[in-house]
């Protein structure tokens, strides 16, 4: 069992290996299909000098199961395994993965990879076998507005609910600009009866929620097998009067804080100075 902090190795971005350049381009990063039905995979990459590309499959179980390689133009799957590998494993070629004869079971992620010195993985493709009984259907955005008793930060929740298959993302955006920092999205889709959902939350600054005309947006991106579609959900922040009011007694709450500490310190050297004085006498 192979933990998943490996995978923060992935990428199709420019890694430096042995004082070579590897860069994967795998496709597609989604795929439905039935029972029965057939899924293609592909990944090409560049190095020198490099012909040899490993074909993994991660279960949710968060098994990696190596499928077989290929080397040159030569494919090597593994005993039992219902797969056929051709293409290319050479330089600016492409590896092509057939996994066949579709099942529950085949639902995964799969990835190309180099192993040289380290291992290095493909972005991945998603494969998940529809079940039968289950019709495809986009999610349900709704954004929740923060708590009023949060204090000095503001979190509020997306909540995306009833889709299924979970080929699923969440991104925030303030007044249209994509955001990152503050923000915790769930590891991965929660299944509930026949649909998933999933939640994400965006932390934000007590001023940035108070600044009039601020647009706070979910976005969830979901592909059903043939697109990817984008369903969203949006909350404005405190507007006007109200967010003067708000900070009003935010800042006399703040102020008579700072009053009970100042009279808290003066009691206190008050009785020091009177067990002071008693001695004195």
């Amino acid at each position: 069992k192979i933990n998943k902090i490996l995978f923060l190795i992935i990428t199709c971005e420019a890694i430096l290996v042995s004082g070579n350049v590897i860069k994967f381009h795998q496709t597609p990063a989604h795929i439905l299909r039935h029972p029965g039905e057939t899924a293609k995979l592909s990944c090409l990459h560049i190095v020198l000098n490099y012909n040899v590309i490993l074909w993994y499959k991660w279960s949710d179980s968060g098994q990696l199961r190596l499928l077989g390689y290929m080397l040159a133009g030569s494919g090597f799957p593994e005993t039992g395994v219902s797969v056929k590998m051709d293409g290319s494993a050479d330089t600016n070629k492409t590896s092509k993965l057939t996994v066949e004869n579709l099942s529950q079971n085949s639902s995964a992620e799969y990835f190309c990879a180099a192993i040289q010195s380290e291992a290095y993985f493909g972005t991945g493709t998603k494969l998940t076998v529809l079940e039968s009984n289950r019709t495809i259907s986009p999610p349900t955005v709704t954004v929740l507005p923060p708590s009023k008793k949060e204090k000095n930060k503001k979190t509020l929740v997306c909540v995306a609910s009833r889709f299924y298959p979970d080929h699923v993302s969440v991104s925030w955006q303030i007044d249209g600009d994509n955001i990152t920092d503050g923000v915790a999205t769930d590891s991965a889709a929660r299944l509930e009866g026949e649909h998933y959902s999933i939640t994400s939350r965006l932390r934000v600054p007590l001023k940035t929620w108070l600044t009039q005309g601020k647009k706070f947006n979910c976005t969830v991106s979901f592909f059903n097998g043939n697109e990817t579609v984008y369903r969203s959900d949006w909350v404005a922040g405190v507007k006007g009067c109200l967010a003067e009011k708000y900070l009003k007694i935010t800042n006399a709450a703040k102020l008579t804080y700072a009053v009970l500490i100042a009279k808290s310190s003066f009691y206190g050297a008050f009785v020091v100075f009177l067990v002071c004085s008693r001695k004195d006498f």
